[in-house]
C-alpha cells in the first residue's frame, strides 16, 4: 500500500510501498512551524488521508483559488499584478485529519482549515518552511506524486 511521510524539520515529502521508498521530495511547510489549531498558520502534524484530489486534467502552472481553476496560468506578469496571492497551482491534493481532537474536529480540524499539498510557483524555494500551513511542492513533483497516489492514500505528517 502507498503511503505519505512528510518530515516538517526535514522539509521532505516521501512515497513508500510498505517498506521501500519509492520517491523523496523536497517541500515547503508552514512558516509559523507544526501546530494543528484553526487560523494558526501552522502545518498539521498526526494521521491524515487524501479526501480529494483535484486538477487532474490542469496544465502545469494552472492558478486555483477555492479548489477552481482561475483560467489563469501563473506567469512573472501575473505575480506582479497579484503581489498577495498564496499561489495555488497545477494540482491539489486535499488532507483530512484522522485523529479525534488532534487534527480533526473543532478547531483542529485540518480538512476545515483547507490544508493541501499543493503546487507552487518555481521561484519559491524548496526545503525552507514559507508556507501558510499547507505543503507546497515543486509543479512537475507533484503532478508526478499526484499520477502516483489516489483519494485515500495515508498522509502521516511529522516534526
Amino acid at each position: 500500500m502507498l503511503c505519505i511521510r512528510v518530515s516538517i524539520a526535514r522539509q521532505t515529502l516521501e512515497l513508500s510501498s510498505g517498506t521501500k521508498l519509492l520517491q523523496s521530495y523536497s517541500i515547503s511547510t508552514a512558516l509559523n512551524g507544526p501546530g494543528e489549531l484553526k487560523n494558526s498558520g501552522c502545518t498539521p502534524r498526526g494521521r491524515h488521508y487524501i479526501r480529494a484530489m483535484i486538477g487532474s486534467n490542469a496544465p502545469e502552472n494552472s492558478v486555483f483559488i477555492g479548489r477552481r481553476q482561475t483560467g489563469e496560468i501563473y506567469s512573472k506578469a501575473l505575480a506582479v499584478a497579484h503581489p498577495n496571492r498564496d499561489w495555488i497551482l497545477t494540482r491539489i491534493m486535499w488532507l483530512s485529519g484522522l485523529e479525534i481532537g488532534q487534527n480533526r474536529l473543532g478547531q483542529v480540524d485540518t480538512m476545515q482549515r483547507y490544508i493541501y499539498i499543493h503546487g507552487t510557483p518555481d521561484t519559491e524555494p524548496m526545503g525552507v518552511a514559507k508556507s501558510h500551513g499547507c505543503i507546497r511542492m515543486r509543479n512537475s513533483d507533484l503532478i508526478e506524486l499526484f499520477s502516483q497516489v489516489s483519494a485515500g492514500t495515508p498522509v502521516l505528517i511529522e516534526e
